[in-house]
């Protein structure tokens, strides 16, 4: 087994979306599947990817292969909640992320909780406004989490506003 085999089975991986795609050809349609995939380690790692094949599978597993590889670190409070309220926008897409106290949960639906989920929040609260497409809340979501200062930088930000 080699180090990436290893890195692989820590990654928890989530379908978000599974589109069959037509393409009008002379002698008729031809169909394939497209497939919206998050991959996490559940400590603040994530990376979406897309793939498309003739068959759902295919589809899956290149999008898995595709969010491995743009697996990205985001800055998360002890693993729990985010530091501050982000905002993100893709499109016409709009979602707002805000910190939340211990216990309260992940309140988010569709791609904005696997992304969440993946990533290891425990606790946040979000709002999707705008379009509905997965692919473009997605996009939102990860502008948004890309926002996200450090906790030192925080720091250093609130005692410059205390003075």
């Amino acid at each position: 087994m080699t180090q990436s085999d290893l890195y692989e089975k820590d990654l928890n991986e989530r379908v978000i979306a599974i589109n069959r795609v037509t393409k009008v050809v002379k002698g008729g349609r031809h169909f394939s599947f497209s497939a919206l995939v998050v991959t996490g380690d559940g400590k603040g790692k994530v990376g979406v990817g897309m793939g498309k094949a003739g068959e759902v599978p295919e589809s899956i597993n290149k999008a898995s292969r595709v969010a491995k590889k743009s697996l990205k670190k985001y800055n998360f409070l002890k693993g729990r909640t985010i530091p501050h309220e982000v905002t993100g926008h893709f499109g016409a897409s709009k979602v707002i992320l805000k910190p939340a106290a211990p216990g309260t949960g992940l309140i988010a639906g569709g791609p904005v909780r696997s992304i969440l989920e993946c990533a290891g929040v425990k606790d946040i609260l979000s709002k999707r406004i705008g379009t509905r497409n997965p692919h473009n809340v997605v996009k939102a979501t990860l502008q948004g989490l890309s926002q996200l200062l450090s906790q030192k930088i925080q720091d250093k930000q609130n005692k410059k506003e205390v003075v």
